[in-house]
């Protein structure tokens, strides 16, 4: 009898939970430490908050580490009862949940809990729950939330659409003088953007270390290590991890090393994680000797445009035409540049019950994707947090038809 496969850590994992429990700690100390905290959507103005000393938090991180933990079910009732329909983002939910009830997973690192927020600023380039998420915190602590709205279901990319939310990131400057009690400064926010650009630069080459057959690394691996390229944008802690992990990837495809062992299929995963299930459908697909080389979700931190040279601009234009803000058109080009690039040979939806402004499969698009890609494809109805709305053992009954699909192929 063969022995299951086993799974293939990274080395540079262990650097990358140093860093995460450098961020965490900081950001609980920062009110000591005489520094002000400023709450902000993954996808928001995180290159400003820095050069103007904020310490900066991001609840969808949160979010993330509340489904991943498997305490968000426990948690989203609470929110619930205070009115926040069971139908909205389960990240809001959750998150409000923990706060309600005083549990986070940052307890079990040592830490006292999520920093309270002295601004919270959003971006809805993502949804308008981030929106309502940011409002209720500055209503509960008396403090200000303010934002960008910027464009959705955005067709073909323009300047005056660019110019239009610039001079939103701009209008920030003013009311973020006086939380943080210092000015502006153009050249501190160019030094943090030409980090992020860096950092933007080596998650690319992670991701993009796929397209090697084997591939040396999965999407659920993906989920983990992208920790530093959401919370430390700007910071050169992220920059260092992401050169030693480039290296391992690197090294790895040299030696002809897959993440998946035997690896037959390669699949694309379009959608959100389901966070609470990412080691059991990373095992199933291991069995399966399927790799899920590539996806939308962790994609949406490669920022091209960032340009320190054109501080506002740049990061208008690569805040403002993420996957997640463009039309159905732009989207299908996208998976379908993504199927050939990374030799695709099916594809998976996720259906998110609470999140529909990242699922993607309820107007028709899965079949005119295989229409245009000629390959097989599923619909896994789930949720990134909930998982009461999730069953296991339907999606993994569906998950095994779907690998004799790509057998057929």
């Amino acid at each position: 009898m063969s022995s299951a496969p086993e799974r293939r850590d990274f080395a540079a994992t262990k650097q990358m939970k140093a860093v995460m429990f450098k961020y965490f700690t900081e950001l609980s100390q920062a009110s000591e430490n005489g520094k002000k905290t400023a709450w902000c959507t993954s996808v928001g103005p995180a290159e400003l908050l820095r050069s103007m000393g904020f310490e900066v938090y991001f609840p969808e991180n949160h979010g993330a580490m509340l489904g991943a933990t498997r305490m968000a079910p426990d948690l989203i009732p609470l929110a619930n009862a205070r009115g926040f329909s069971p139908d909205i983002c389960s990240y809001l939910t959750s998150d409000i949940g923990s706060y309600l009830k005083g549990e986070t997973p940052l307890q079990k690192m040592g830490l006292s809990g999520v920093p309270k927020a002295d601004v919270l600023v959003f971006n809805t380039n993502q949804c308008r729950d981030v929106k309502d998420w940011f409002q209720w915190y500055a209503r509960e602590w008396n403090v200000p939330c303010i934002g960008i709205h910027s464009p959705r279901a955005v067709g073909a990319l323009d300047d005056s659409l660019f110019e239009y939310v610039a001079k939103q990131i701009e209008s920030l400057i003013e009311p973020l003088e006086a939380v943080a009690g210092t000015k502006f400064d153009i050249d501190k926010l160019r030094e943090i953007i030409a980090l992020s650009k860096q950092c933007t630069e080596l998650w690319k080459q992670v991701l993009e270390a796929a397209v090697a057959v084997p591939s040396p690394i999965t999407f659920f691996d993906g989920t983990i290590q992208m920790g530093p390229a959401v919370v430390l944008r700007g910071h050169q802690d992220a920059i260092d991890f992401y050169e030693a992990l480039v290296a391992e990837l690197n090294q790895r495809v040299a030696d002809g090393v897959g993440a998946v062992e035997g690896e037959k299929h390669r699949v694309y995963w379009e959608g959100m994680p389901i966070w609470g299930k990412l080691r059991d459908l990373s095992t199933q697909f291991l069995d399966l000797q399927a790799c899920v080389v590539a996806s939308t979700y962790c994609n949406s931190w490669i920022f091209d445009a960032l340009d320190p040279v054109d501080p506002f601009g740049s990061m208008a234009r690569a805040y403002s035409s993420i996957f997640i803000c463009r039309s159905d058109d732009e989207k299908e080009n996208y998976i379908q540049r993504m199927a050939e690039k990374y030799k695709i040979d099916g594809v998976i939806y996720h259906d998110a019950k609470t999140c529909p402004n990242n699922s993607n499969c309820r107007y028709e698009m899965p079949q005119r994707m295989r229409e245009k890609l000629g390959k097989p494809y599923l619909v896994i109805n789930g949720d990134l947090n909930d998982l009461r709305l999730y069953s296991e053992e339907q999606a993994r009954t569906n998950i095994e038809a779907f690998a004799e699909q790509l057998v057929e192929a």
